[in-house]
């Protein structure tokens, strides 16, 4: 290669981050630019049409029908990559914090948590893929101390579940190098407080999951049985309107209008008494102060949410902006801001993504 061949070869590649949800697929294509991250499109497509449901409908399609949603999806966004990073999404997935004896020597530890996570993956351990993360331990001084046991998280996901994103994504025509849990996806994109313990609600479609993060590791999971779909059927109940068009009001008016649509708040109260409960057991089992509440996911992007949370808890509440980690023309800053909570994982798979290039 010559020394203008390997000038030219430096240009660097776009990437996708491709999050397959219940009720829609999100793609956000990524590149760097003299160290930044410039976002050079996105795009979201419904899953409801496609198994003759609404907007905001959670599914449970094919794979087949998934492929060709996500192909219709990457044409109309005009996405010029094939290199990607994929969610794996929570429901599928089995995250669970366990205390287990610790061990000085790796080659021990490895095998010691191997052992021991069969006890807590409730099929056979040949049938799921097994990760896990040591939880860092750092006593009152914020060193770590000496200690007999380690927290640690363990991750599974089942090989039914794997095969068919793979097929999907063969299907579609990409190359995934990686597949991430949609939590990890979202710490990445919306969490910026690396130590102190914060809340990430995702307000997904059929379910509310509550994560509480710290030191960048899930030291809590909890899913709660509504979702933003609920929200828009209460929306469509109470102002006798489609599920479309409730979809629609939850965007544009939410909380806003003085509480007008009052049905949003139905739900909410139910979501945010469980919400309560996960944060004052936390609090009392760990000593600690939960720091602030991260919205994320469909129901994230209700209007004026934050101001109504900001009135039921007394912590720092606000909704995620994953699109201000990226570079983007300032004339599309308003809109990436009010559609961001949905596309964190998105953003979070091609950040991950770009820092393989």
């Amino acid at each position: 290669m010559s020394f203008l061949d390997s000038l030219f070869a430096k240009k660097e590649k776009s990437v996708l981050g491709v999050d397959i949800g219940s009720s829609s697929l999100k793609v956000v294509q990524l590149r760097k630019e003299k160290g930044q991250a410039v976002l050079e499109t996105y795009g979201e497509l419904a899953l409801g049409p496609y198994s003759g449901m609404e907007v905001g409908q959670a599914t449970n399609l094919s794979a087949e029908q998934i492929t060709e949603t996500l192909k219709d999806l990457l044409r109309e966004a005009k996405v010029t990559t094939t290199s990607c990073g994929v969610s794996i999404p929570y429901a599928r997935s089995l995250l669970t914090l366990v205390s287990l004896p610790y061990r000085a020597d790796p080659k021990e530890q490895k095998t010691v948590i191997e052992l021991e996570a069969r006890k807590y993956v409730p099929v056979p351990i040949n049938e799921v893929q097994l990760d896990w993360f040591i939880v860092p331990q750092v006593g009152p001084s914020g060193n770590a101390g000496a200690r007999d046991k380690i927290e640690v998280l363990l991750v599974a996901v089942h090989n039914d579940e794997m095969s068919l994103l793979q097929q999907v994504v063969a299907g579609a025509g990409l190359s995934a190098s990686f597949y991430e849990i949609e939590i990890f996806s979202t710490i990445r994109a919306a969490v910026d407080d690396p130590v102190r313990p914060v809340m990430v609600l995702d307000v997904g479609a059929a379910s509310t999951k509550a994560y509480i993060i710290e030191h960048g590791v899930v030291a809590l999971s909890h899913a709660i049985s509504s979702g933003s779909q609920d929200i828009t059927r209460a929306i469509a109940v109470s102002g006798n309107v489609s599920i479309a068009e409730a979809e629609a009001l939850k965007k544009r008016e939410g909380f806003g209008d003085g509480g007008a649509l009052g049905s949003p708040e139905l739900v909410f109260s139910r979501i945010f008494a469980e919400v309560r409960r996960v944060l004052i057991q936390y609090e009392t089992t760990h000593k600690k102060s939960v720091t602030s509440i991260i919205f994320t996911g469909g129901g994230g992007i209700t209007k004026e949410l934050d101001d109504y949370a900001k009135r039921i808890f007394s912590i720092d509440i606000r909704v995620a902006d994953p699109f201000a980690k990226t570079e983007a023309p300032a004339f599309m800053r308003p809109i990436l801001q009010e559609i961001g909570p949905e596309f964190a994982v998105a953003v979070g798979l091609a950040l991950r993504k770009l820092d393989e290039t």
